[in-house]
């Protein structure tokens, strides 16, 4: 089997602050610093979708990256750009907005999307130096 590995890379911005509501200020602030500031921090995030499979006998392709695009633009851009994370959206009502967090919830967005043959990872950077994957 020639499996091959295609990406795609989106970005959003997005607020979030991170705490434990069981936690008083002082508590959270030595856990999570300034990232904890009552009045919440953005972020630019760099999202790369990777998709691993065996391309198609007949379009060559291992999925079509405009239909990935438009994937990753209606489940992911549109649910949390621009967005508070902790205030704007269902998914981080009760869930902190870790980095970790949001790459697992993007993750858990796009699979049931995309045929199960194919392997997916999400690559989700916070800042340049800063990114997660999930799966590991």
């Amino acid at each position: 089997m020639n499996k091959v590995a295609v990406y795609r890379k989106e970005s959003f911005n997005a607020a979030h602050k991170l705490f434990n509501p069981a936690w008083d200020d002082a508590t959270n602030f030595k856990v999570f610093g300034k990232c904890s500031y009552t009045n919440f921090h953005g972020h630019n995030y760099d999202l790369i979708v990777k998709v691993t499979g065996v391309p198609d006998e007949i379009t060559g392709y291992v999925i079509d990256l405009k239909e990935l695009s438009d994937l990753v633009q209606r489940e992911i851009i549109a649910r949390f750009d621009h967005k508070n994370l902790n205030l704007d959206t269902v998914e981080f009502k009760t869930l902190n907005p870790t980095a970790e967090n949001i790459a697992i919830v993007i993750y858990n967005l796009l699979r049931p999307h995309i045929p199960e043959h194919l392997d997916i990872k999400v690559k989700l950077f916070e800042t340049e130096r800063n990114y997660v994957k999930y799966p590991a």
